[in-house]
């Protein structure tokens, strides 16, 4: 089977619903059939499930995971947002920007970006209602901010796009932390630009003195020394990125425990969550595996590299290309399932071009946290949307453009200073 058949088979068994773990096995395993044979096709599914499923590094996905899950539990959101609003309430949208800060440090202990947007909802969204933020404003901020989740560390889409191209999950981890920091910037100037655009007036709350500001931080220390230990650890090579997890993972208990928050039924729900969430990662993720051999018998990547250079333009209108075909494919897939199907295919093409093999990882996860609040799927508006039924999602929608026009704006800083995103794994 021809590649490009086997690209229109996946495409439109995704189309009509089929789960792409089982669209991606299903191409892979037709398509290595009719190019080996049957016998060697069976064999490489045992392989690459088998091998895959018993590998250590693997392990760092459910530690992740259960790590984040605790987190939620530990109901720590709240002390996070108490502790940024207490710094910014004073300011002009300071609730709305005390949610983006919230949203960043959830991000870095929990992982999950649609997590985060459901949790700040409950926090945030009656906090600035209170104070006259529209719901356009209100539900747009959160939604925007919960992107966050996916880029700063620990992140499992980082960790799945590091073994689909076998690098180094630790310096990944170190290469998101600056990006994630100018997208907690951006998003903050978006909050700004959004009440120039929508001329919205807001009650602005007294500043705080000193002295309450730094006790409002009390709450949130141990989480933040988590993450420093965490992240810290893998910066000065105490421990690799799976013993990072599971540091992690047991630093989040214990932090739920100290919190009062480490109850049976709560607990067990929390483990049958991440184990329900790592089986289904594990299904796309060995289903990208397989395809990704598809891919390899092929010759696609051949072929497109070849096509690539008969086009001859440089790298960066390759990029550009890349950038355009993401945005299409955020209105059709959710971001797992963007970066298992893509980036076999892309990765060999873009390393061929001279670019950093980590610097794509972070470019790659920044466009496909714009396909979280872009229509029409936009997960995270759908998410924010199910915890505040009566706002509209085009009002969401229309809420979250300054903050799309950042992330443009943060993507276009990556690409002019790849800097931003290598030096620091590179000074490890």
């Amino acid at each position: 089977m021809e590649w490009y058949l086997g690209l229109a088979i996946l495409m439109a068994l995704i189309f009509v619903g089929v789960p792409i773990a089982f669209a991606m096995a299903a191409v892979g395993f037709f398509g290595v059939a009719s190019i080996i044979g049957l016998p060697p096709a069976f064999h490489l599914v045992g392989q690459v499930y088998f091998d895959s499923g018993r590998s250590y590094t693997l392990s760092v996905v459910p530690l992740f995971l259960l790590m984040g899950n605790l987190i939620v539990q530990s109901g720590i959101a709240s002390d996070m947002y108490t502790a940024a609003n207490a710094w910014l309430r004073h300011r002009k949208g300071g609730l709305a920007m005390a949610t983006i800060v919230a949203c960043g440090g959830f991000s870095s202990v929990c992982g999950s970006s649609l997590a985060t947007t459901a949790t700040m909802a409950r926090v945030s969204l009656p906090a600035m209602r209170r104070f006259g933020y529209s719901d356009r404003l209100a539900t747009s901020s959160i939604a925007a901010g919960g992107t966050l989740g996916i880029l700063i560390p620990p992140s499992v889409i980082l960790v799945i796009y590091g073994i689909l191209t076998q690098q180094n999950i630790g310096a990944l981890f170190l290469a998101g932390i600056l990006p994630g920091l100018v997208g907690v910037i951006g998003y903050m100037l978006a909050v700004r630009l959004s009440l120039f655009m929508f001329k919205e007036e807001l009650e602005v709350q007294s500043k705080l003195p000193l002295i309450e500001r730094i006790i409002a931080l009390r709450g949130v220390s141990w989480a933040l020394l988590l993450f420093v230990c965490v992240l810290g650890g893998i910066y000065l090579g105490v421990f690799t990125a799976t013993e990072a997890a599971g540091i992690g993972a047991g630093g989040a208990l214990v932090l739920t425990a100290m919190r009062g928050k480490l109850t049976y039924r709560e607990t067990l729900n929390t483990l049958f969550e991440t184990a329900k969430t790592t089986a289904v990662v594990f299904f796309i993720l060995f289903g990208a595996l397989y395809f990704l051999n598809y891919v390899n018998i092929s010759g696609l990547t051949t072929d497109l590299r070849t096509w690539v250079n008969a086009l001859g333009v440089g790298p960066y209108a390759i990029i550009t290309m890349i950038v355009l075909i993401y945005l299409v494919l955020g209105c059709l897939l959710e971001s797992l399932s963007m970066v298992t199907l893509t980036v076999p295919i892309l990765f060999p093409i873009v390393t061929g071009l001279g670019f950093d093999p980590i610097w794509f990882g972070i470019f790659v996860i920044i466009v496909t946290e714009m396909s979280f609040i872009t229509p029409p799927i936009g997960m995270n508006v759908f998410v924010m949307r199910s915890v505040a039924p009566e706002v509209p999602v085009e009002k969401i929608f229309v809420g979250v453009v300054p903050f799309v026009a950042m992330d443009v704006v943060r993507l276009i800083l990556l690409i002019a200073v790849p800097g931003l995103a290598l030096i620091i794994p590179y000074s490890m």
